[in-house]
């Protein structure tokens, strides 16, 4: 009975563990679950705040766009995706677009700050030139001085080689150097060519052509150009309009041929009624009027891009005799020029004048000595420059005429007239005398060679003129 119930017992003790340990495993299946649920729950949370972080994100980037496109003026309105995402592409766009100009007008900031300026120009041409070559831009010859041949009508090889070793800064044509137009437009344009080729700067192409009485191409029958006639002629209209027309007609058949220069006006005033060797080629022996007739003449070539040439500084009106054949001087005082012949000068300087000639009349009264003009240092730099304030180029009229060959050779007269404060030397007795002579004074120190750059800055100022013009073209 007792075994019995021991047995009994015992299988008790076993079906309550076995009903503990299902409790146990119900307990913690219900915990695992219950973490599962929370760990669900979780990444529920945190997918569903990424989700609505995107969203977010992209509301406010449709919203900006919307505004962008808002702040467009538009005649219609449109919720279709297609066109929305059209408006958005012409957005991006516009803005790649404002960027692209953006950059642009840094970049032309940029090169424009880069840009040399004139004087930046000059010094730059200066610096690498050679002694020689200096020295050859202050000489303005006729082609048949340079080619040493009369006749010269032709600008070939010969004329190439020539100016590599002489790259001079100009050449006056005369009468039997223009035939017809084709040779002449041939022969000008291969002159200007082998000039940018050896220097890269344009080469001084002129004549003289005042009209009336002295027209290089005028009075060639073959050009077929009409003459415009004296100029005295045209000064007693007292029209400054028809010098002005006279100037811009001048000018326009100059530049056609392929000019960039003349040897004019003539701004003397006839004051001297036995004057021969100006005559009808002043505009008259009123001082005011000839100012006003040569300003406008003046005006009317420069307009067709023909750089003029004020003659024959201090006035040769006043003289008697003829520079041309030998001595030629006036007895007036500095006063006594003031009140006239300097005049028409006076107002070209304060006019912007680029260039004046000056002329071989002695002014004994003024200098105390016979010393002409063009070689004077105290008409030249005294007078012209610093008492008229003239920082142009100062040219001498012809260094072959008798008021100069009677009394000094060609190197002289180029050293001395360089001294005087000239800077272009036209047409000496010799051009290679004169050439070298000049080139001999700088080696050994008669003249500085800062002296000659001082003349250069003045031309080559004037070439970057023609220069510019030439590629505007």
């Amino acid at each position: 009975m007792k075994t019995e119930n021991n047995k009994t017992t015992g299988n008790h003790n076993k079906k309550k563990k076995k009903r503990r340990n299902k409790q146990l495993k119900f307990i913690l299946l219900t915990l695992i679950m219950l973490i599962c649920l929370l760990l669900a729950e979780i990444g529920i949370l945190t997918l569903g705040k990424k989700k609505n972080d995107s969203k977010d994100a992209e509301s406010e980037k449709i919203a900006s766009e919307e505004s962008v496109v808002t702040a467009q003026p538009s005649s219609d309105q449109s919720s279709d995706p297609a066109e929305t995402g059209t408006t958005t592409e012409s957005v991006n766009v516009a803005e790649v677009e404002t960027e692209t100009e953006s950059e642009t007008e840094t970049e032309t900031e940029a090169t424009t700050e880069m840009v040399p300026t004139d004087e930046e120009r000059v010094e730059a041409f200066i610096k690498k030139m050679t002694l020689e070559e200096k020295v050859a831009q202050l000489f303005f010859v006729t082609p048949d001085s340079f080619m040493e041949m009369y006749g010269f009508n032709v600008a070939g090889p010969m004329t190439e080689e020539t100016f590599g070793t002489y790259p001079i800064a100009g050449l006056i044509m005369m009468g039997h150097n223009l035939q017809n137009v084709p040779q002449i437009e041939n022969m000008l344009a291969n002159l200007q060519k082998f000039s940018m080729d050896r220097l890269g700067l344009p080469i001084f192409l002129s004549t003289d052509e005042e009209g009336g009485t002295v027209a290089r191409v005028a009075g060639n029958y073959d050009l077929h150009v009409d003459d415009v006639g004296d100029m005295w002629d045209i000064g007693a209209t007292g029209d400054p309009n028809k010098a002005y027309e006279a100037g811009l007609y001048v000018g326009g058949y100059l530049s056609d041929l392929g000019f960039n220069m003349d040897f004019a006006p003539v701004a003397d005033v006839l004051t001297n009624p036995d004057n021969q060797v100006i005559g009808v080629r002043s505009f008259g022996s009123d001082p005011t009027l000839v100012s006003r007739m040569s300003l406008s003449f003046a005006k009317g070539l420069e307009e067709k891009g023909i750089i003029s040439c004020y003659k024959h500084f201090p006035g040769h009106g006043a003289t008697a005799g003829d520079t041309h054949q030998g001595y030629a001087y006036t007895d007036k005082s500095l006063e006594e020029l003031e009140q006239s012949e300097l005049i028409p000068f006076v107002d070209a300087v304060n006019d912007g004048a680029e260039m004046i000639m000056i002329g071989h009349i002695s002014l004994p009264y003024v200098t105390e000595d016979t010393m002409p003009a063009s070689l004077s240092y105290e008409i030249i730099t005294g007078l012209l420059r610093k008492k008229l304030g003239f920082d142009g180029v100062v040219i001498t009229d012809a260094l072959n005429m008798g008021a100069i060959t009677a009394e000094y050779s060609s190197a002289e007269a180029c050293i001395m007239t360089i001294q005087a404060g000239a800077d272009l030397l036209l047409e000496p007795y010799n051009f290679r005398d004169g050439y070298n002579g000049v080139l001999e004074a700088v080696k050994n120190g008669t003249i500085s060679e800062e002296r000659i750059d001082e003349s250069l800055r003045r031309i080559i100022k004037l070439k970057l003129k023609i220069l510019d013009q030439m590629e505007e073209k």
